[in-house]
């Protein structure tokens, strides 16, 4: 925590003063303030775990190197709705349809990356 505030104060000196980009960085290191403060940090920092590698937070019921493995899997009355599948490194979802169920594509975080900031 001090090692990043010290950061973001170094950073913020890059800039202009009253410019976008230096209050941008000190509003950073301000939200880190009022985490401490608030006694959050512990939540926060373990919402940027998961963010950093959202991977290791997606419970995956099955994992199938090929399609015809996971068609076997569906087919043979494990699966369950909802459940989170990779096939062939690619996200699916098990869905219940009136005909039964099937894998709908379903992008798992790492497929995606970090939310795109505004």
């Amino acid at each position: 925590m001090e090692s990043t505030l010290r950061i973001l104060d170094a950073v913020s000196k890059s800039y202009p003063p009253g410019s976008k980009e230096e209050a941008a960085v000190q509003l950073a290191a301000v939200s880190l303030l009022y985490l401490r403060r608030i006694k959050k940090l512990d939540g926060f920092l373990e919402y940027h775990r998961e963010f950093s590698d959202p991977s290791a937070h997606v419970p995956l019921a099955k994992e199938f190197v090929t399609q015809a493995e996971a068609d076997a899997w569906l087919a043979g009355g494990e699966a369950v709705d909802g459940a989170l599948v990779r096939i062939e490194g690619k996200g699916f979802q098990v869905i219940q349809l009136p005909k039964g169920l099937k894998f709908l594509r379903t992008p798992l975080p790492e497929e995606l990356g970090p939310p795109a900031l505004k």
